[in-house]
């Protein structure tokens, strides 16, 4: 790729995610196009629809979770290695409009979204091990229900961000607190 190819490529993921993130999913092509300096034709030269755009930008997101949680691993803070990953994800989809937007039937099939999702799910498995094997969180924890958990803590609190800024961290120490081993009682599932 040329170097003017490769900068106007990255001006058009940087101005995009920030619109997306500012806005939501529903931002026009147009306004990131002008964000970014460039063309509504050279934003379809590198992606054919919005969609595939969004799907970028939310792979590297989830390739961003995935590199913080994977930094955590080596730390001697089982527990607390797990509360900072999950504290890192629920504060990036809190700033960014657009992470729980971008999760759709068409971006769950997209491979590389795939691909980042298997990795960050694998991720979290990792850091979730070692905190039940710390005695930090119950024994049945796993990591796609703590995936799934910072999405819930995401959307709960979501609508109460603006008013009350870092809400979420209380509703995060709350379901934290219930994977605790002395909450623990058998599970439906």
């Amino acid at each position: 790729m040329r170097a003017d190819a490769v900068r106007n490529r990255r001006l058009l993921l940087d101005a995009a995610a920030a619109e997306f993130a500012e806005h939501g999913t529903e931002v026009s092509i147009a306004r990131i196009a002008a964000r970014a300096g460039i063309g509504k034709g050279t934003v379809f030269r590198h992606f054919a629809t919005k969609e595939q755009l969004l799907a970028a930008i939310f792979g590297d997101q989830l390739d961003r979770l995935s590199d913080a949680g994977e930094a955590l691993l080596g730390s001697a803070d089982a527990g607390g290695a797990l509360l900072a990953f999950m504290a890192e994800a629920v504060e990036l989809q809190c700033a960014d409009r657009s992470f729980c937007q971008a999760v759709t039937a068409s971006t769950r099939q997209d491979p590389e979204i795939r691909a980042a999702s298997d990795r960050l799910v694998g991720v979290a498995d990792a850091l979730t091990a070692n905190a039940r094997q710390a005695g930090s969180v119950r024994g049945d924890v796993t990591g796609h229900d703590i995936v799934l958990l910072i999405n819930g803590v995401s959307q709960a609190t979501a609508p109460l961000g603006d008013a009350v800024p870092g809400i979420w961290r209380r509703y995060l120490g709350l379901v934290f607190d219930g994977l605790r081993p002395e909450a623990a009682h058998p599970l439906p599932v």
